[in-house]
């Protein structure tokens, strides 16, 4: 539309005018109002329109974070002044920002960058340090202990309260089970390619694994878990047991875990099977269903005894007695062999991490290290936990089926029973095949791991609390440093398993067994932890893995050949992560310099041949304009 200049157009200007300015003045009355309105620091119910309506509040007066990409779902509360007490270096004032999935504190005043990147799920403990009439520079503040082997110590003014609001929103962001909240899996809005739920399907694995067959069935018996509230839908149980037998064993094995197939060996027919102690209580009871469907186990490879391997001490077997368990005994169970593998329970174990945690974090004493190492006895028990599943996987690999169990089937079992078949199967030590052995061994027959981590709960000490998965990730390691070509992933791999069995980032790990998964739409709320790995593989593969189907590992478990892992443990010593790397990587990086070494050689070459005055070469030996890459096959390296 166009105007004449004249009247009519300028009473259209001036009402123009009028508008703009009633405009900009009613924004700035708003954003007066905004800017004196108090901001409450969280609200009570982060859920609802109120909280977002704070948070956007909040966000107004936070300067934009360009350090870090937030993940979809992710959404920043507080930001604050603060000094991180660093034990590596000195004070270091800075900013720390808060969101609803992580703590991230980025330096203010120093050249050198200082950053911590956290996610709330690894945080176990939030306490208040020092108080208002505390003396002394930098003993008023917060100390934080994480679950991933260090703790975090901030200091803020003493005036004013200035540590309440962080403090709040710290616990109540790190804890929200604990406040009637939903872990940030439930929040995240991440997308992906591949669906990670369908890494594992039990249908699937079973058939790979040759079943079901002559000897050995699929039932459906706990389809809707009432046989077992804490055992997968689909179990496989010996062919000639009928519904009722496992019905009558239930009610003789600890939490009705009763004894199914774990593994089959195609050659020789023998199978790894793990339940949990019999019932048998003080007075020494008997079960004659149970005794039988031992039998059947037995009878199914033909051979003449069952080896049961209790992972107990002797003497906790015969205490737990007293709680109504027990072990199978010899007058009972006369065609098996009890076998007690000596590995401690879950409470040896957690105070065994504490020790270790007090040597290596935040410094490491050069000059007692190896006694204290000792004293922790942490590979001690990596070592008993290893020697276990040797004596499994070479039992099983001879011809003959076991048994595995101990107290209720989900800690020590699982680690047994996942560790002999990484030694016995070549497939499980395939990327894809190590994520359907930690779905079936450890998510699917319901590992605790809700209990073991405590996923947002403020309850640190928790008696449940125990370290049972992390050493299985470390048995693992041993493996993976002792058979360096055998796996196809890295090391990588192990410590971000690890990272995510903390952050509540993706549903996986989540609850302790597959029904209350199932009760709280895990697979349909929640990302999974192989949608995330398997969207760059390259990231995780071992440069020198060579497929072997046939092999079985035996590593060697003694103190002699295991190592501390070092590159998990001592990884936030700054000192530590420039001395350590992985051989297998050093060696990937020579090799890929050397190749590019190599076609920088083939380039030069090839300009000179291609140049007017090289005349030196026939026309036959003169490389063709094609790219160096399809050249690269003729070189041999000398490694």
């Amino acid at each position: 539309m166009t105007f004449r200049r004249g009247s009519g157009f300028h009473l259209r200007l001036l009402r123009e005018n009028s508008r703009l300015n009633a405009a900009l003045e009613s924004c700035r009355k708003v954003n007066a109002v905004m800017a004196s309105a108090p901001i409450a620091p969280y609200n009570s119910s982060p859920l609802g329109n109120s909280s977002s309506q704070n948070a956007s509040r909040e966000s107004l007066k936070m300067e934009p974070l360009a350090d870090v990409t937030l993940l979809p779902g992710e959404e920043r509360v507080i930001d604050k002044d603060i000094i991180y007490i660093c034990p590596y270096n000195a004070a270091v004032k800075g900013k720390v920002f808060i969101t609803n999935y992580r703590l991230y504190f980025k330096n203010t005043d120093s050249e050198t960058p200082v950053t911590l990147n956290i996610p709330l799920g690894v945080i176990s403990r939030v306490e208040k340090m020092g108080g208002a009439s505390s003396r002394g520079e930098n003993s008023y503040g917060l100390e934080i202990t994480c679950k991933d082997m260090r703790n975090l110590r901030f200091a803020l003014k003493q005036e004013g309260h200035s540590r309440r609001d962080i403090f709040e929103i710290i616990f109540k962001y790190a804890f929200p089970l604990s406040h009637g909240m939903q872990l940030f899996a439930f929040l995240s809005q991440e997308k992906y390619e591949e669906n990670g739920w369908n890494v594992y399907e039990a249908l699937e694995e079973y058939r790979r694994q040759g079943l079901p067959n002559n000897e050995w069935r699929v039932t459906f018996i706990n389809k809707n878990y009432e046989l077992c509230d804490t055992y997968p839908t689909i179990l496989v149980v010996p062919y000639k047991a009928t519904e009722d037998d496992l019905r009558k064993v239930a009610t003789f094995r600890s939490r009705c875990r009763i004894p199914v197939m774990s593994w089959f060996h195609k050659e020789n027919h023998a199978v790894i099977t793990r339940c949990s102690q019999p019932l048998v209580g003080m007075s020494g009871k008997r079960n004659k269903d149970d005794e039988r469907y031992l039998d059947l186990i037995r009878e199914a490879n033909g051979t003449t005894k069952l080896t049961i391997y209790d992972a107990r001490p002797n003497v906790n077997a015969v205490a737990n007695k007293a709680t109504g368990g027990g072990y199978e005994g010899d007058d009972a169970y006369q065609n098996a062999e009890l076998v007690f593998l000596d590995i401690h329970n879950i409470h040896v174990m957690r105070e065994s991490l504490k020790k270790l945690k007090d040597i290596v974090y935040p410094n490491v004493e050069e000059s007692h290290w190896l006694s204290s190492l000792e004293s922790t006895h942490w590979l001690e028990h990596i070592k008993l936990v290893l020697s276990g599943a040797i004596q499994v996987a070479d039992k099983v690999s001879s011809g003959s089926s076991v048994m595995v169990h101990c107290s209720d089937g989900w800690d020590r079992t699982a680690q047994l029973t996942s560790l002999s078949m990484l030694m016995l199967d070549s497939y499980y030590r395939t990327l894809r095949g190590f994520q359907v052995l930690m779905e079936k061994e450890w998510i699917s027959f319901g590992h605790k791991f809700a209990s073991r981590i405590g996923h947002g709960d403020k309850n640190h000490a928790d008696q449940d609390r125990s370290p049972i998965f992390l050493q299985f990730i470390d048995c693992v390691w041993q493996m993976t440093k002792q058979f360096p070509t055998a796996f196809e992933f890295n090391e990588r791999l192990l410590v971000v398993i690890l990272d995510h069995l903390y952050s509540c980032r993706f549903g996986t790990f989540l609850y302790n067994c597959e029904s209350v998964r199932d009760s709280n739409n895990v697979r349909t709320k929640t990302v999974s932890l192989w949608s995330y790995i398997n969207s760059d593989t390259s990231l995780y593969i071992n440069p020198f893995y060579t497929a072997e189907s046939s092999r079985v590992l035996y590593p060697v478990a003694s103190m002699r050949h295991l190592e501390l892992w070092v590159t998990y443990y001592i990884r936030w010593n700054p000192r530590i992560q420039h001395q350590q790397q992985s051989p297998v990587e050093q060696r990937y990086k020579e090799l890929l310099a050397l190749r590019d070494q190599y076609l920088k050689k083939l380039e030069e070459l090839q300009l000179s041949d291609s140049a007017p005055s090289s005349t030196h070469l026939t026309n036959s030996s003169t490389p063709n304009a094609a790219t160096p890459n399809q050249h690269i096959t003729h070189l041999q390296t000398p490694f």
